[in-house]
């Protein structure tokens, strides 16, 4: 059984002119248990409006979802008695204290005060909070309000989790250490879809990404599923002694993307790798190159890769 599973969900909204566009449309996704799946996708692509319906908050059109077997329309209840939910708006009590929030929310999801005293204080340690316990919610920064929410849910010990842009404003080193705690929890079994606009994030937690635009899955798999999917694309780096004309040189690569900024050339080139290599040893012959480095793709190159080619299908 799949921890998450939906067939053919749709959700459609009218705009201002009465036209009906789908967020979401004809969506089949399936996670399994202790998997971190992530939804990439551009603003729009319909990436918060699915996990607003898998998380019971908004009702699809057609199509429908499972959550731990529970069907979201046939018994949201059910659903909602397995998840935890980051969503995009930080979700805590504005007048209360850090402490209060987690308190309160621990024993409105039924854990008894001394449970939710003792995982509380191993969370207020884990996500530097301790020193703000006493502190009023809605004084704290949005990155300081993002960790006390994470905190919140990580309370209630659900199999499911629901992640929509959770490392939001988080600085550097509390998001690397919340990084590992999604990758502990995934670890012991549970289930993380998480939605990030931060490529790298995706590519160093997710087990597997669905990329989603229009509402629709345009690729899925694992990281290196997804990059059999693109043409071969290279980043190339090159500091060049004489970079006059280099441009003119450099046509013969067709590059996608080329930045020339004095003596440093970067550049996006698609081909074989043998006939690039083939092409900057005839370069070298003409320019001198002090340094030179090439790479493949990362999940950014394909994000984007896949994006434009869809655009440019439809």
């Amino acid at each position: 059984m799949h921890t998450i599973e939906t067939q053919n969900l749709s959700r459609s909204f009218m705009t201002k002119d009465k036209r009906k566009i789908f967020a979401v449309k004809e969506l089949n996704l399936r996670v399994s248990a202790g998997q971190i799946f992530g939804l990439l996708g551009p603003n729009g692509a319909g990436k918060t409006t699915l996990v607003r319906m898998l998380t019971t908050i908004l009702r699809p059109d057609s199509g429908t979802a499972r959550i731990m077997g529970h069907d979201i329309l046939q018994n949201p209840v059910a659903v909602r008695k397995q998840i935890s939910v980051v969503l995009q708006e930080t979700a805590v009590e504005p007048l209360s204290s850090v402490r209060d929030n987690l308190l309160i929310y621990g024993v409105l999801h039924g854990l008894t005060l001394k449970t939710v005293t003792k995982r509380m204080e191993s969370l207020l340690e884990q996500f530097d909070l301790k020193d703000k316990q006493k502190e009023i919610a809605q004084d704290l920064s949005m990155g300081t309000r993002r960790r006390l929410q994470v905190a919140k849910i990580l309370l209630v010990d659900a199999p499911v989790i629901f992640l929509d842009e959770a490392t939001t404003g988080m600085d550097p080193l509390v998001k690397r250490s919340t990084l590992e705690v999604f990758k502990k929890l995934a670890n012991d079994g549970k289930t993380i879809l998480l939605t990030t606009q931060l490529l790298n994030e995706a590519e160093a937690l997710c087990d597997e990404i669905a990329i989603l635009n229009k509402g629709q899955t345009i690729a899925s798999g694992d990281f290196y599923t997804l990059k059999n999917l693109t043409q071969k694309r290279f980043h190339i780096s090159l500091t060049v002694e004489t970079p006059e004309g280099i441009e003119e040189k450099l046509k013969v690569l067709q590059p996608q993307a080329l930045s020339v900024k004095g003596d440093v050339i970067e550049m996006n080139v698609i081909g074989e790798e043998a006939s690039i290599l083939a092409a900057l040893a005839q370069l070298s012959q003409e320019t001198k190159i002090d340094h030179f480095e090439m790479r493949g793709v990362d999940l950014e190159d394909i994000f984007i890769d896949l994006i434009q080619s869809r655009s440019e299908q439809s």
